[in-house]
């Protein structure tokens, strides 16, 4: 069974509360903290995966819960299968777990989270809804497993910032200076070396889907791609108004939502479009950035691997570099592994061929971004795309074996 057929249309339309579904509507709650906590794209890609996943354990052992005690049978007032009730429970459980997991992340955020789940509670007639109440429960108990997942992911694993390298941090080691590998930016600490090393959600290892070597130096393809991305930036550079306005709005780092923020806005679209209930929206969001995070693993394996040189280094006279420095070595991109594997798990969702184009179209300009940017590689894009279809592959083949949430419970 695909993943799109746990789509029902939504009768949202016929109520007088609320219009939207909770699970769109705290994920842009999450997005907003993810970017007042000016969280860096991989660290935010955590917080996403952790909220999307608990959303959806929520939903599904809420539905059991109602499933359970007849109120299927009640279908009035435009609520749909299962009449309010089970919306009640959906909406209470998506509360939940949210609140529990974005608390977690974002403590001082608690108070005003909790405030949130009473007002919401109190949003519908009649007062707050038995359902909503039992909801709110199951879907703290559900946040509470993916707090449980996040003590023991290895996101806490302490990391070694200066060389030499100690056995009691990560990585081990750092390589000495040479032609072709990639240093540390002075003074400033590597961007997530812990990440190669994470608990991914569906794969067998990090290194799964471990790309090949990057071009040897000197390579024709080396000299090609190199080459590419000096004309871009060089000096003042050559670039256009649109490519430049690409590199700086298609980076979304700290301080913004950050990439996997935007493909769940671009889901948010697509989801009230075409008309999805709360499981399926909640099912959306939950596969596509475990499988997102999975990707940063994959990527951040290989990064830490290869440790390949960023353009600016192989030709010093690379000096236009209008989003800086990123601290992470080159090979692999990580903009292009999570673009591709957020992008093929909703083309699964959405189908539909204008949004295909649609998602395909991102995850080409995410990648020439990077280029126009002067921080990557056209090898580093063609093998992040790679690895982030791969990944995505496996996910939506172990969603429909085994239920997503087979890889938490």
């Amino acid at each position: 069974m695909s993943a799109r057929t746990l789509s029902i249309p939504s009768a949202a339309a016929s109520r007088s509360f609320p219009v939207t579904l909770a699970s769109m509507d705290w994920q842009a709650q999450g997005r907003t903290l993810v970017a007042a906590g000016s969280l860096s794209p991989i660290v935010a890609a955590r917080a996403y995966a952790l909220l999307g996943v608990a959303q959806y354990g929520a939903v599904v052992d809420a539905d059991k819960s109602v499933d359970g005690d007849g109120a299927l049978q009640e279908n009035g007032e435009g609520f749909g299968a299962g009449g309010r009730s089970r919306f009640e429970a959906r909406r209470g459980a998506v509360a939940g777990a949210s609140a529990q997991i974005l608390s977690y992340l974002f403590p001082a955020a608690a108070t005003t989270l909790e405030q949130r789940i009473v007002d919401e509670g109190n949003a519908g007639p009649g007062g707050v809804h038995p359902s909503f109440t039992r909801g709110v429960a199951i879907g703290r108990a559900f946040g509470e497993v993916m707090k449980a997942w996040a003590a023991a992911d290895g996101f806490s694993r302490p990391v070694c910032t200066t060389a030499p390298q100690s056995a009691t941090c990560w990585p081990g080691a750092y390589p000495a200076a040479a032609t072709g590998v990639w240093i540390s930016n002075p003074g400033v600490a590597p961007a997530g070396p812990q990440f190669g090393a994470m608990k991914p959600y569906f794969l067998t290892s990090p290194a799964q889907f471990h790309p090949p070597p990057p071009p040897a130096v000197g390579s024709p393809t080396y000299v090609t791609d190199l080459a590419e991305v000096s004309s871009y930036s060089v000096g003042a550079g050559s670039r256009t108004p649109q490519q430049l306005a690409d590199a700086l709005n298609l980076n979304l780092s700290n301080g913004t939502i950050t990439p996997v923020g935007r493909w769940d806005e671009m889901a948010s679209g697509f989801i009230a479009e075409m008309g999805f209930d709360e499981r399926a929206a909640a099912h959306v969001f939950a596969l596509a950035n475990a499988a997102a995070m999975d990707a940063v693993i994959g990527c951040w394996e290989a990064k830490y691997t290869y440790y390949y040189w960023r353009p600016w280094v192989a030709n010093p006279l690379i000096t236009s570099l209008p989003i800086g420095k990123p601290n992470h070595s080159s090979y692999p991109s990580g903009h292009s592994c999570v673009s591709a594997a957020s992008a093929d798990v909703l083309k699964s969702f959405f189908p539909e061929p204008e949004h295909v184009a649609a998602l395909e179209d991102l995850v080409i300009r995410n990648g020439m971004s990077r280029i126009y940017a002067g921080i990557h590689y056209r090898f580093d894009i063609t093998a992040g795309q790679a690895l982030g279809r791969a990944v995505a592959a496996t996910a939506l083949a172990y969603d429909r074996a085994n239920g997503l949430l087979a890889a938490v419970r």
